[in-house]
């Protein structure tokens, strides 16, 4: 697998719902992550074996919920589909951008333009091969 792309519409819901009695909720999010990933998977890709880098956008609309929360619900839910095991996850990039913010995209994908023609609040997720582990300080 070298990339890996979709987008989830709507407002991510955050792992700390699970804390706050809504365990439901949760797991009824990670199901839509899952079956929103399953669309875009090509019988093609490969679920990765090896470190992989999962980068996550939230484009939100006007209410924005902290992103260090929405990680571990979207990992688990493309668990064994994307990768064997969230362990892979090496590298880890989350942002999160207001729809009416001025921001600047190159090379968009249409799988990311896609997004954006939802007129929606949504998350797009690429899983790709983990760069060079090498660490230089």
């Amino acid at each position: 697998m070298t990339r890996f792309e979709f987008i989830v519409n709507g407002r991510p819901v955050s792992q700390q719902a699970r804390k706050r009695g809504k365990g439901n909720r949760l797991q009824d999010w990670k199901k839509t992550v899952r079956q929103e990933a399953e669309k875009y998977w090509s019988s093609e890709q490969k679920t990765a074996t090896g470190l992989v880098m999962l980068q996550i956008t939230y484009f939100y609309d006007s209410v924005q919920i902290d992103i260090d929360n929405i990680v571990k619900p979207i990992q688990d839910a493309i668990k064994g589909l994307a990768y064997v095991d969230d362990n892979q996850v090496s590298d880890l990039l989350v942002r999160k951008r207001n729809l009416s913010g001025n921001f600047r995209i190159e090379n968009m994908t249409s799988t990311l333009a896609e997004g954006f023609a939802s007129g929606n609040e949504f998350l797009h997720i690429v899983v790709i091969d983990a760069p060079n582990q090498e660490v230089i300080i």
